[in-house]
């Protein structure tokens, strides 16, 4: 029995939903695309005659819109992934950035920005509200359903910006630093909207058992969304710290080009850390039976020392780092069993190493980074991936990999760690002979488990008969990440097998971060 606070068979469940039952053979061993002849081309008329790949190109540095605009053509043209492996494992790590960038814009609720570059997706869901009214619309849907979860939200963002903070060269090097930060922005503004009395947070938009007998469009969904809420009587540590360390985080982020939004950002967090610390209790407890998802947690003390320590990051206040060091002492005692939206222990040991030097925390984090290491405890694939878990096998290496490469530039076995990323996002990203990242590489996967993408456009209807299709997706959700293959490396390209091909904005967040670090290390000639 490991002593580990993730409940997975909860994560992402679409439990409830009959039709989804089980796995499809409707597509069997992937997708190869149709080679098609070769071709010579213009790449500028290309573009004009194919306007959705201009808006997936738009916004980036020149010569990441050519780079772009290349593998755009070279896909259309042969039906070939734009950029495979180059023989060493090394791909353009630029291109997956961007891309998975842009899978959090395909995310999105709520009324869009004037640059939404996602074509197919619209204003939604714009009465989303509290018990009282309050304006609980934006933020992310959690994955492939329309469910709004602020405790993942809180956890992609949190990774997210940890990656842009250790990394930040990479994002710059791929003119990616605005995209990157309006992306933070989008989820942090809605935890602060979440946020709607001093010791009350809406936790969940959107009921489970409704939302997953749902299959369309965002923009046509009109079913009632209940909102649920944490408050001092029904209290929930877990999804109120997790908040708070994801606000403080992106206050850090925001001090160099937002000082106003940085100072509120810091404020709602200090509010939401008082909250969680002294009214204690699960966030579960406020969803009735069949309507949450992620509630398994037994744990919150790494939740409010992960509030703590970015609390102290933020503001060198000593009250923060000592309260981070007490709940060390609340966290598992053993190694933790990954590094996940409810398990943020090795995160808090990287962290507390980081500040103190102190070799305790040292010995925490080499210890279960090593697990997953060539000879760990963690089991692999025949082809090489480490593979902690059945249901969204790639989410728990690709997290990993981020960490490792944050423990690399603390000078933590800085060779074999960057190899074990290097080799875990080269798996991800196609050295078995196909990539697992929607839009990207060789035969990537093209039946995501996601509601929005596999809808053609309007007005054609979307409903239950588009889910049971074996038809691609109509629309390209560029940069997912899906779930992946079993432990014998099997991957089906299949919508209604939601283990191995359901999306998730936690499922991007550490692999987009692991991504900025590798770019990071290509920039500075560090890459293994």
């Amino acid at each position: 029995m490991n002593n580990n606070k993730i409940k997975p068979e909860d994560k992402g469940a679409e439990n409830g939903k009959p039709a989804e039952n089980g796995t499809s053979s409707a597509e069997t061993g992937g997708q190869n695309a149709a080679n098609g002849p070769t071709t010579k081309f213009n790449a500028g008329q290309w573009i004009k005659a194919n306007p959705k790949y201009a808006a997936i190109a738009g916004g980036v540095t020149a010569g990441v819109v050519v780079t772009v605009i290349i593998v755009a053509v070279v896909v259309a043209v042969t039906g070939k992934g734009g950029d495979v492996g180059l023989g060493n494992g090394v791909y353009n790590y630029t291109e997956v950035l961007h891309k998975s960038i842009l899978f959090y814009e395909a995310q999105r609720s709520g009324a869009l920005p004037p640059t939404n570059r996602i074509p197919w997706r619209g204003d939604s869901l714009l009465n989303d509200a509290g018990d009282n009214g309050e304006d609980l619309s934006g933020g992310w849907f959690d994955a492939g359903d329309h469910i709004k979860v602020s405790y993942t939200i809180a956890y992609s963002v949190s990774i997210l910006a940890w990656g842009y903070l250790e990394f930040r060269d990479a994002y710059d090097a791929a003119g990616e630093t605005q995209h990157l930060l309006d992306s933070l922005k989008w989820g942090s503004d809605f935890l602060m909207k979440a946020h709607t009395d001093t010791n009350e947070f809406y936790v969940q938009i959107g009921a489970k058992d409704t939302d997953h007998k749902y299959w369309g469009r965002p923009e046509e969904m009109n079913m009632t969304r209940p909102a649920y809420k944490v408050n001092d009587t029904v209290p929930g540590s877990d999804v109120v710290g997790a908040s708070s360390g994801a606000l403080a985080a992106v206050s850090i982020a925001f001090q160099d080009y937002d000082t106003v939004y940085a100072e509120r950002l810091l404020n709602e967090s200090k509010s939401l850390f008082e909250f969680a610390d002294t009214y204690r209790g699960f966030f579960r407890a406020a969803l009735p039976d069949g309507k949450g998802i992620y509630t398994e947690g037994d744990r919150y003390a790494d939740d409010i020392a992960w509030a703590a320590i970015w609390l102290y990051k933020a503001t060198n206040e000593n009250i923060y780092l000592n309260k981070t060091v007490e709940e060390y002492g609340n966290m598992i005692g053993g190694r933790a069993w990954a590094f996940a939206w409810g398990q943020y222990d090795p995160g808090v040991h990287l962290l507390l190493y980081n500040l103190t030097g102190d070799d305790t925390y040292h010995k925490r984090v080499t210890k279960y980074i090593d697990e997953w290491l060539p000879g760990g405890k963690v089991p692999r694939t025949p082809k090489g991936l480490v593979f902690r878990f059945y249901w969204g096998s790639l989410r728990y290496p690709a997290t990993t990999a981020f960490l490792a490469l944050v423990a690399a530039e603390n000078g933590m076995n800085p060779e074999d760690y960057r190899a074990f990323a290097k080799r875990q996002l080269g798996y991800i990203l196609g050295d078995t002979g196909r990539s697992f990242v929607v839009g990207f590489g060789k035969n990537p996967p093209t039946s995501p488990h996601h509601r929005g993408s596999s809808c053609p456009d309007p007005p054609s209807k979307c409903a239950w008969n588009v889910f049971s299709d074996s038809a691609p997706n109509a629309q390209t959700l560029y940069g997912a990440l899906v779930g992946g293959p079993d432990e014998n490396d099997v991957y089906v390209d299949d919508r209604s097998d939601y283990y191995k091909n359901e999306v998730t904005i936690d499922y991007n967040a550490g692999f987009q971060s692991a991504l900025a670090g590798l770019l990071h290390l290509k920039t500075t000639d560090q890459l293994p």
